[in-house]
């Protein structure tokens, strides 16, 4: 049986009636395909990047496996629609808190049409895609089985500043995360989730190396789905920390050039949370005072 995902946190979702991705029990992500050139943009790099024997294998653990394309009855009730069946990243995992983080400072591809651009371009001035080279798209941090899970609108993320991205990456791994902007996030579980050698750092170190010297994409408009699983810490297990790449309806061939746009914006997100390590309580609540929930 589809239903629509309990753990989405950006992009289109297949609620009242709209047309969004559909998951089922056996661990699959259906995500229907854009109407127009994007889509089929995206489900030929899914195809070309699953048979490109140039992908080193440690690589290929960072993009979701790609299991083909389906004809589905679409979530918004149109008919058949053609969908990407790709791996379900999430709905397993007992609580994952998750982040959508954008990456690049530029999110168009020079192919695309000059409205899409200044679409694009609108929003990457708007938000700390410049400023930064990256922005948060949506998340979810999951707080305790009472509080449940502290998860700011699209209105509220589209807001952030570089020190609302600051305070939101220490409350990604903190105990005490929720909308209360009383409280200082903790960053207990910061050297586990982003450090340690299978950290999320670590993984993301892993990917710069690659992208230092791949030239056969260009990611524009890529996200990193940064994901952990706070009960699995209280068990005393893993966390499951996870690195995955997502979105590529605008993936290009690198030609042969290296992706300076996407090194550059992975390099400052390391960065960011490189200091969230270092001094893990140094930004606080009170200091990043634009992140409030909406009243």
């Amino acid at each position: 049986m589809m239903k629509a995902s309990p753990h989405q946190v950006a992009g289109h979702q297949a609620l009242d009636g709209k047309l969004g991705p559909l998951i089922d029990a056996a661990g699959h992500f259906y995500k229907p395909l854009q109407g127009d050139e994007r889509g089929l943009k995206e489900a030929a790099f899914y195809t070309a990047f699953s048979s490109n024997k140039s992908i080193p294998d440690h690589i290929r653990k960072f993009f979701p496996i790609f299991h083909g394309t389906q004809l589905l009855e679409a979530s918004d009730g149109s008919g058949m629609h053609p969908h990407l069946v790709l791996q379900d990243l999430v709905s397993s995992r007992l609580s994952p808190s998750i982040m959508d983080i954008k990456v690049g400072s530029r999110t168009w591809p020079v192919q695309a049409p000059e409205d899409y651009i200044d679409k694009c371009l609108k929003k990457d001035r708007e938000s700390t895609s410049l400023s930064l080279g990256f922005r948060i798209s949506g998340l979810q941090v999951y707080g305790s089985k009472e509080s449940g899970y502290w998860k700011p609108d699209k209105k509220m993320i589209k807001r952030f500043s570089a020190e609302d991205v600051r305070l939101v990456l220490r409350k990604f791994v903190s105990s005490n995360a929720s909308a209360d902007s009383g409280l200082d996030p903790d960053c207990s579980f910061a050297s586990i989730v982003y450090g340690g050698s299978d950290g999320i750092l670590a993984q993301l170190l892993e990917l710069k190396a690659w992208f230092e010297e791949q030239t056969i994409y260009h990611f524009y408009s890529c996200s990193v789905l940064l994901i952990h699983d706070k009960e699995l810490v209280l068990e005393g297990r893993s966390c499951g920390v996870e690195v995955k790449l997502i979105d590529f309806a605008h993936a290009v061939e690198g030609n042969g050039v290296i992706d300076h746009n996407f090194l550059g914006g992975l390099c400052s997100l390391i960065k960011f949370l490189s200091e969230v390590l270092e001094a893990p309580k140094c930004c606080t609540i009170k200091a990043c005072p634009q992140v409030e929930e909406e009243p």
